[in-house]
């Protein structure tokens, strides 16, 4: 019996560097980096945004396949082959150069896999485990793009991962209910008396907000609980990690000033508080 092929292209599926930056949530390293960092980043957040996407835009019956296809690729890639997929080609010389394990890529991949048969995380505890697959690989990753990857370090960065993670979850609260998931804990919702319907009317109610600015202020402890990770860096790998925390740091702000309102418009870090977090995070880890 003939194996249907999948209507869903991995081939055209491309997304310009352009795009790569406009879409990442906190931008700002990304834009700073010289071109050799920019284009090893660029090529991470390729695979990262392919993969999602197939998780996000597939049909749901090509799922399934397209992330089988995904996984092989990688596989012939880490096998020194060269892999089919264009985006694969892109990032083999950033696995080569950076000597990046194969074991994050693949958590990326399960993460996804998961998306697909998991809709409901009955307790935090269960959506922090999501975040190792689905968040902490892609610190570990950044890290060996600049030859920075220790056990210790990717401790601190595990911590700023899975709160940059949770702040993505509560800004498409509205966009993952109508995907058919909820990334905020069902005993969470209980506490402040919410029902899943209300993650679907067009403003978001006030007992909707208290949950969500108890989810920002687990994300901010998080934040800060790995931003000691800046310190322990120098050169251009400091100046990347204490972008990605002034992202996560301005985009906190953005919450308070916006009333937790993620359903009335997407709440996002203002322009000038970016870089004023950035040369605040990078003051504050000197050595």
């Amino acid at each position: 019996m003939a194996v249907r092929e999948p209507t869903w292209s991995v081939r055209e599926h491309r997304r310009t560097l352009d795009e790569l930056v406009r879409r990442e949530n906190f931008p700002v390293a990304t834009r700073l980096l010289p071109p050799r960092y920019r284009a090893r980043l660029l090529a991470v957040y390729g695979f990262a945004r392919l993969v999602d996407d197939i998780g996000d835009e597939a049909p749901p019956d090509e799922r399934g396949t397209l992330l089988d296809l995904v996984e092989r690729d990688l596989d012939v890639l880490y096998a020194g082959g060269r892999p089919q997929l264009p985006q694969l080609r892109e990032l083999a010389g950033t696995v080569a150069a950076c000597r990046i394990p194969a074991e994050p890529f693949h958590r990326l991949i399960r993460a996804n896999r998961q998306d697909q048969v998991v809709h409901r995380y009955d307790t935090f505890e269960r959506l922090r485990e999501y975040c190792v697959l689905s968040a902490n690989p892609v610190g570990h990753i950044v890290l060996h793009v600049f030859g920075a990857a220790t056990a210790h370090r990717m401790a601190f960065a595990d911590r700023i991962c899975t709160a940059l993670q949770l702040v993505e979850h509560c800004q498409d609260v509205g966009e993952d209910y109508r995907r058919g998931r909820v990334y905020l804990p069902a005993e969470d919702l209980r506490r402040f008396g919410c029902t899943e319907a209300d993650l679907g009317r067009p403003v978001t109610p006030t007992r909707l907000r208290g949950l969500l600015a108890f989810q920002v202020d687990r994300a901010r402890r998080l934040l800060n609980e790995g931003a000691p990770l800046i310190g322990t860096l120098s050169g251009w790998a400091r100046i990347a990690v204490a972008g990605y925390v002034a992202g996560g740091r301005a985009t906190l702000a953005a919450f308070e000033r916006g009333g937790y309102d993620v359903l009335g418009g997407r709440l996002r870090a203002g322009r000038a508080r970016l870089p004023a977090e950035w040369s605040r995070a990078l003051g504050r880890s000197r050595p």
